[in-house]
């Protein structure tokens, strides 16, 4: 599982809501939950961080946190 879908988890958020909310596919919502070594874009971050309302850079900080 991936920090994004820890998230989903932790939140209880339906994938296929945010799918239809972001017009990604629920495939590449999946992939991008459970899938560690799925790269994650900019603009599928924004995307999503809107659909599940939550402020895109704090998403960010979050996913990214291991990165140095």
């Amino acid at each position: 599982m991936t920090r994004l879908g820890e998230i989903f988890t932790r939140k209880s958020i339906n994938k296929a809501d945010v799918a239809r909310k972001s017009g990604l596919t629920s495939q590449r919502i999946g992939v991008l939950t459970l899938d560690q070594k799925a790269k994650l874009t900019v603009a599928e971050l924004y995307l999503i961080a809107k659909a599940i309302d939550e402020d895109p850079c704090k998403l960010l900080d979050y996913v990214c946190q291991d990165l140095k």
